[in-house]
């Protein structure tokens, strides 16, 4: 017998975090996320997704009473605009492995999106494409890095055992920060030899302006792949604040060609790594905790959050080349950083382009996330 409650999104929100500790109790793998920063997500009030979209909370509990699941739904008006397509979503999808359990979670979110007119419902999507993306099929044995989610190897079959099937696959890249080869080399000195380009990093002090210029860059860049959502201007605006205290400059680039924004790449130190003892606490310690390791340790590994060129300059021949450029500055700012490797992606499975530059770089798919979709019927 397995009981559903529903939660209001920034409700009491103790089960739906604290249920992971038994979910992934002995997972060696597992690094819980922080409390305070899922909350925020999840709190319509601090969270400006929640401007053009609405979700719920669900959790389940076996016969003892105990939380041994849990899942939202949501509906993304941006999404509906754009994709016109009656697709809702599910996401922060974790459970033992009991196929009961699953199964009415995901009825109960199902139902949610149904009663709202959606007829399909796609996931796990936390909370959107621009956050945590897919269900762990591939790579269990590495930790998760930063803002990428880590599952039991049962819960993929478990969403399957539902009625879902697979939509899409995206990879993470394991590259290892070191000598770039000469091909690399070659496309890097030949773009910093275009006197129109310009690259520079990102500016601690004006932090905000240089992420509206880099979402500028990423809306324009990513406008056609598979399930692209633009971030709104609010958006940008947490982000800034969100990436300001962890951000290394060394890690980040902007290129601009006749003065004109034309290429971002972003990659964050991987928070990850400092955290996994905090067990998903700030405070009262915690926080003292991750400050020192962040100044006086360090991260020896981050992740490329961002990549992107302008249609307008990606499809000039002259400036092919670029992606190698932003690829090599991001390996030498890893090397100044004192990191030893990098997650590059998320990317699609059927982006050969990306993931052939990736691949050159010398970069191996270590990871595979997967999403999921199925069609809902009355």
């Amino acid at each position: 017998m397995v009981e559903i409650k529903q939660t209001a999104m920034g409700g009491d929100l103790r089960d739906f975090l604290g249920c992971v500790d038994r979910i992934y109790a002995g997972d060696p793998h597992y690094i819980r996320p922080l409390d305070m920063e899922l909350k925020d997500r999840l709190d319509p009030k601090k969270n400006p997704f929640f401007e053009h979209a609405e979700g719920t909370i669900f959790t389940a509990y076996d016969a003892r009473g105990k939380c041994v699941g849990r899942i939202t739904a949501q509906i993304d008006r941006e999404h509906l605009d754009r994709h016109k397509d009656d697709t809702g979503f599910f996401g922060f999808f974790d459970t033992v492995d009991d196929p009961e359990v699953a199964r009415e979670l995901l009825a109960r979110a199902e139902s949610w999106l149904r009663q709202r007119g959606m007829k399909r419902s796609r996931g796990p999507v936390s909370l959107s494409i621009n956050e945590e993306l897919g269900c762990l099929v591939e790579g269990f044995d590495d930790p998760p890095v930063l803002m990428n989610p880590h599952h039991r190897s049962y819960q993929g079959g478990l969403i399957e055992q539902a009625g879902y099937a697979k939509e899409k696959d995206v990879y993470g890249w394991r590259y290892t920060i070191g000598d770039i080869n000469a091909r690399v080399r070659k496309a890097h000195d030949d773009i910093v030899a275009m006197p129109e380009v310009v690259s520079r990093p990102l500016s601690k002090k004006d932090m905000e302006r240089d992420v509206k210029v880099a979402l500028e860059i990423f809306n324009d860049a990513w406008n056609e792949n598979w399930g692209f959502v633009p971030m709104t201007r609010r958006e940008g605006a947490k982000l800034a604040a969100d990436l300001k205290m962890f951000l290394i400059p060394d890690l980040t680039r902007i290129v601009l060609i006749d003065g004109e924004p034309a290429a971002v790449a972003i990659a964050m130190p991987n928070v990850n790594e400092l955290i996994g003892d905090l067990h998903g606490k700030l405070l009262p310690l915690g926080i003292v905790r991750l400050l020192y390791r962040l100044k006086v340790q360090g991260a020896k590994s981050g992740r490329l959050l961002i990549l992107g060129i302008r249609k307008k300059f990606r499809l000039q021949r002259k400036y092919a080349g670029l992606s190698l450029f932003l690829y090599a500055e991001m390996n030498e700012g890893g090397r100044r950083a004192g990191m030893s490797w990098g997650e590059l992606g998320w990317t699609l499975e059927d982006n050969s382009a990306v993931n052939t530059g990736i691949k050159m770089m010398g970069a191996k798919r270590y990871k595979t996330y997967r999403v999921f979709a199925k069609d809902l019927v009355s």
